[in-house]
């Protein structure tokens, strides 16, 4: 009696929480996550779906995925797409979540990627049906049919929703549905939240207003007739809400001539934007989706744009905003956000216009974080060309020093060799970063990355170096300075303490996405620290701050110096006194300062200014030492036109003496 007992109680217990929750409503959603047991050669998604509403199948074997069913009202599909074709590595298993949305009639599939054995696995995104303006009948309530049995090969851990099915693999899975009146779905929709949240990695909260009267997608058909001039077509507005905040659609004359075959445009408004998102990191759509078609055509080139006015909540001037469209023939199955065609014109903290000469879906972007970086082609070739120069130079500085060693014991030599080799390294990881991290992947970037740190590191410490010698030299004159060695422990041993450790404690080094600003979905990789709370805690102690203590030192280094050696003669000649300064800026790290004043109307000058002085840091400095060499042999053993500080200490020698 026990059991049985105990089965009354249960089955009374899902009784009650049906009631409580609702039992005439209909489900909005559906999702369906599994993990797909399958062979390693070449396996295949295999997608048939068409119109009705009689259910939906997923089933599996070794070699194929099947997604079979009638439950869209409007999209057909058949087609077989291999895995290796999307990007994604095989392996024996691979994680995939089915979605459904009747209102919108689209299905997605959600596969998890590995881009190679070992390698970080992201989710990507495949639109199976695209969204499409609401119909009469929607088909929803999907509910368990039959099931297979068990198989070696299939889908296990299987889930409908958040209520998981069994653990045990099976070679299918058949769902039944029923067809309800699209209305119905709209005002159940209507009576959830009307608002979303979202927060960006700084804390900044946004909030997507969502239309609690007209939740579903709308749709309206123009009829460009001989006489037609251009039309406007707004969003429906809410009851009680300004006209103002709707988006509106300009069809501009143009239009009617480059439609051929037809003379009907139809605007679909959809508002439940978080179909469109597909797992975008740093980017969110902020506002309604506008669908424009021509049935039947392909519009493209127009004369005369089409002006798209987004009305939205208030974007910070921070996060910038970029008129976007996705083209679903060139972009079948994933949504893929381009600024192609479309140019952004910013009316107000809450008013986008968007100027657009072809047809399709179209909305505003906004970027989240990181910030995107403007010019970023042309920063990142003038910085390619310096480091590649950088490097070139750094190794003929470092043959030239070797070389001068032979002839005179000077105690600078050794740290100018020091930082030349520290450059070196450091530019020639930079250089190919970009390369390693396209080809080598996460598990390269993160050995790279550590490796960048550290040369970056060594290079402030000699620099650190530098400024500390010279003060010596200047104003501790009679006092020999410490040897080599405890320069070369202090310059190479010491940078890798703290990069050693935040390798032991990991996830602080690996790919990095620098996300230019005119094409916020191809970002630049490189190897650095992750773009993470804690990789950046780690830049901000390690990197930052020895860089501030740097540029403050080297600056009042280099005030102390100017003090000391104004007088001289030899500061007449200009070009003497300019290669002083200047090399001294390059040794004492002054230039690394305009990382800190990258901000205001002056951004992209200091930006640019920045990538020339420091990527052409290695060149600059071997000129440096080139041409003071050259005018010393000229001046016949002139202190001032020498290769290095130590003469600095020469030089006031003979200046005390004859004080």
């Amino acid at each position: 009696m026990e059991p049985r007992l105990t089965d009354n109680l249960r089955v009374l217990l899902i009784l009650i929480i049906l009631i409580s929750t609702g039992l005439g409503s209909n489900d909005l959603d559906w999702k369906f996550c599994g993990t797909w047991r399958h062979g390693s050669d070449s396996p295949s998604l295999n997608v048939s779906l068409s119109t009705g509403c009689r259910g939906i199948s997923i089933s599996a074997n070794q070699n194929s995925l099947y997604i079979d069913g009638q439950i869209t009202a409007q999209c057909r599909r058949s087609e077989v797409i291999l895995l290796k074709d999307l990007g994604l590595y095989s392996g024996e298993e691979t994680q995939f979540c089915l979605y459904w949305e009747p209102l919108l009639d689209q299905v997605k599939l959600q596969v998890n990627r590995t881009k190679e054995k070992g390698g970080k696995v992201e989710a990507k995104n495949l639109t199976l049906c695209w969204p499409a303006s609401m119909q009469g009948s929607c088909c929803t309530d999907l509910s368990d049919g039959s099931t297979a049995p068990e198989a070696i090969y299939g889908i296990k851990d299987a889930v409908v929703k958040t209520d998981p099915v069994t653990d045990k693999i099976r070679t299918a899975y058949h769902f039944k549905a029923q067809s309800v009146n699209c209305t119905v779905l709209c005002d159940q929709m209507s009576q959830g939240s009307t608002q979303v949240n979202m927060t960006d990695e700084s804390g900044d909260i946004i909030q997507i207003g969502l239309n609690p009267e007209h939740p579903c997608a709308r749709r309206s058909e123009v009829e460009m007739k001989d006489d037609f001039r251009g039309y406007n077509i707004s969003s429906p507005a809410p009851k009680g809400v300004s006209v103002k905040t709707t988006t509106t659609v300009c069809l501009p004359h143009a239009l009617k001539k480059a439609a051929k075959k037809t003379s009907k445009v139809v605007c679909t408004f959809f508002q439940n934007n978080s179909l469109f998102q597909d797992g975008h990191k740093h980017d969110k759509v902020l506002n309604d989706v506008v669908e424009i078609t021509v049935e039947n055509e392909v519009i493209a080139n127009l004369s005369e744009p089409i002006r798209i006015d987004f009305h939205h909540d208030f974007i910070p001037k921070m996060h910038s905003r970029k008129c976007v469209s996705w083209d679903t023939r060139k972009d079948p199955l994933q949504v893929n956000w381009l600024v192609d065609g479309c140019k952004t014109q910013q009316k107000g903290e809450k008013h986008t216009e968007c100027l657009c000469n072809h047809l399709t879906y179209f909305t505003v972007l906004v970027q989240m974080e990181p910030r995107p970086v403007r010019h970023l082609l042309a920063l990142t070739a003038i910085t390619s060309l310096g480091c590649a120069v950088s490097v070139i130079s750094c190794i003929a500085l470092i043959i030239f020093l070797c070389r001068k060693s032979r002839r005179c014991k000077e105690q600078s030599i050794p740290i100018h060799l020091g930082l030349a080799v520290s450059l070196a390294s450091l530019n020639l990881l930079f250089f190919l970063t970009g390369v390693l991290a396209n080809v080598g992947g996460e598990s390269v970037c993160v050995w790279v990355g550590a490796g960048l740190h550290y040369t970056l590191l060594s290079s402030f410490t000699w620099m650190g170096i530098e400024i500390f010698h010279t003060f010596w030299l200047v104003y501790m004159v009679f006092i020999p300075s410490p040897k080599p060695y405890v320069w070369n422990l202090i310059g190479f041993v010491l940078p890798a303490v703290p990069v050693i450790i935040l390798i032991a404690v990991g996830g602080i080094y690996g790919e990095r996405e620098v996300v230019p600003s005119n094409d916020v979905h191809n970002p630049y990789l490189m190897c650095w620290m992750t773009d993470t709370h804690q990789a950046w805690l780690a830049h901000y102690f390690t990197t930052l701050t020895i860089l501030a203590i740097l540029v403050s030192t080297g600056i009042v280094m280099l005030f102390l110096v100017y003090r000391k050696i104004r007088a001289r003669d030899e500061w007449r000649q200009n070009r003497v006194a300019f290669l002083s300064i200047w090399g001294l800026s390059c040794l004492f790290g002054t230039t690394w300062g305009l990382t800190f004043l990258d901000f205001g109307p002056l951004s992209d000058f200091i930006l640019f200014l920045f990538c020339i002085l420091n990527s052409f840091q290695g060149f600059l400095l071997m000129l440096r030492f080139f041409m003071l060499d050259r005018m010393r042999k000229q001046a016949d053993g002139s202190s001032l036109g020498s290769t290095s500080t130590g003469s600095t200490r020469q030089h006031m020698l003979q200046t005390q003496e004859k004080s």
